[in-house]
């Protein structure tokens, strides 16, 4: 498979057992099904806790830049063999990066944690419910089209 097509599927959907992926989307699906009939402020505040969701990949940056800093702040002032640590979180990212997977992956989708694309599709799903895309058309022109994506 290409990394065009990996990046199409979602490379971390991709490097995530079935049985993970298969969890993710019940919860999606159990979220829509939630909000479904509900009324337009309550999909609202769904849309804006997704908004302040993080996502894996977001997860991953955060806590491989704290493990490379600690690593780096403890090697420069409590023992040089702390510098092993930037290096191994370092090879982590990258490999995260080239690959869409590293180590830590696994155990982050165990808990939950959704990719960015994951977040989005529930985060669509909802806006449809809540009929934010009933003034597209196929008259309408590119721009209201992405006008009325980027406000809802």
């Amino acid at each position: 498979m290409t990394n065009i097509e990996q990046e199409e599927k979602g490379r971390v959907r991709e490097s995530t057992p079935d049985n993970l992926n298969e969890r993710v989307d019940s919860s999606i699906r159990q979220s829509i099904a939630r909000y479904k009939g509900r009324s337009h402020g309550e999909i609202s505040e769904r849309i804006r806790e997704l908004d302040q969701e993080w996502s894996i990949e977001r997860t991953l940056e955060v806590n491989a830049s704290t493990l490379a800093l600690s690593g780096t702040l403890l090697g420069a002032f409590v023992n040089k063999r702390w510098f092993i640590l930037p290096g191994i979180v370092s090879t982590f990212l990258l490999q995260h990066g080239l690959q869409g997977w590293c180590p830590p992956l696994p155990i982050m989708r165990s808990l939950g944690i959704r990719s960015r694309r994951e977040i989005d599709e529930e985060r669509y799903a909802l806006k449809a419910l809540r009929g934010d895309f009933d003034d597209i058309s196929p008259k309408s022109s590119p721009t209201e089209i992405l006008d009325t994506v980027r406000t809802t």
